[in-house]
């Protein structure tokens, strides 16, 4: 699978924190979630992290599955 790629994060004055993908809204994070993805996102690997709070991390298979022989007749 292919790393994620194209998150940004935006930490307001609020304590909120907006997660975008490719420019659109992912996710939108308040309150104690939000600083522990601060602390998650800051000691990994920005992308990664991102995707797995978003629930990104799930995709990048479909394209691949579908092709399979199993699933031709599926359509």
């Amino acid at each position: 699978m292919p790393r994620p790629h194209g998150f940004t994060y935006t930490h307001h004055a609020d304590g909120t924190v907006d997660i975008t993908h490719h420019g659109r809204p992912a996710a939108t994070l308040r309150g104690p979630r939000a600083q522990k993805f601060l602390a998650e996102v800051e000691s990994g690997d920005e992308q990664l992290v991102m995707a797995r709070w978003t629930g990104a991390y799930k995709f990048g298979n479909e394209r691949v599955a579908r092709n399979h022989p199993r699933n031709q007749g599926r359509r």
